[in-house]
């Protein structure tokens, strides 16, 4: 688990939406910036992308996904199939420390470095030491209120902000709506 951060994507109906604290942990005892901006749009900001865990293994992750979409036409499942497996065998990029959320109109994917890449259930995902707390809030919205996909990630991230000392209010929120 990578502590320092949380990340989440909601899906509901047409719109998905991910969410991002801003809160930046250093040695689990300072916190060096509280705006930071972990949630990125790429392909041509048809793609959201957040990660968990360290700030220069995650850029050099964009980057390669930003490849990958690039290379199959924005086809993100087999972008991010392809980027695991290059994850998980290449010899400088196994040594990378995070996890990814990526989510397009259609499918919400997380995407780890040992080669797994999962659709949630219920186009629900979180990852980073407040995950497992907005995934639970996120999850009990979703189920019992009519809330947007952004509605919903900013008040579970306010609540897993509220309990997890590395995740804090400073949110960045990103959305994308299928097109009809």
């Amino acid at each position: 688990m990578f502590e320092g951060t949380t990340i989440l994507s909601v899906r509901r109906g047409d719109s998905v939406a991910v969410a991002g604290d801003g809160q930046v942990t250093f040695d689990e005892k300072v916190v060096m910036k509280h705006t930071a901006r972990k949630i990125r749009r790429l392909h041509e900001g048809n793609v959201l992308c957040g990660f968990a865990g360290s700030t220069a293994d995650a850029m050099t992750l964009y980057e390669k996904l930003e490849e990958k979409l690039g290379e199959y036409s924005g086809n993100l499942p087999r972008a991010a199939v392809e980027l695991a497996k290059e994850w998980r065998t290449d010899r400088m990029l196994r040594r990378l420390e995070a996890l990814l959320i990526a989510a397009d109109e259609q499918q919400t994917l997380l995407i780890s470095g040992t080669g797994d890449v999962i659709e949630p259930e219920e186009g629900i995902a979180a990852i980073g030491s407040g995950g497992n707390y907005a995934l639970a809030a996120a999850r009990s919205l979703h189920r019992n209120t009519d809330m947007s996909a952004r509605d919903i990630s900013e008040e579970a991230m306010r609540i897993a902000g509220e309990i997890c000392v590395f995740t804090n209010d400073s949110l960045t929120i990103e959305t994308l709506s299928r097109s009809s």
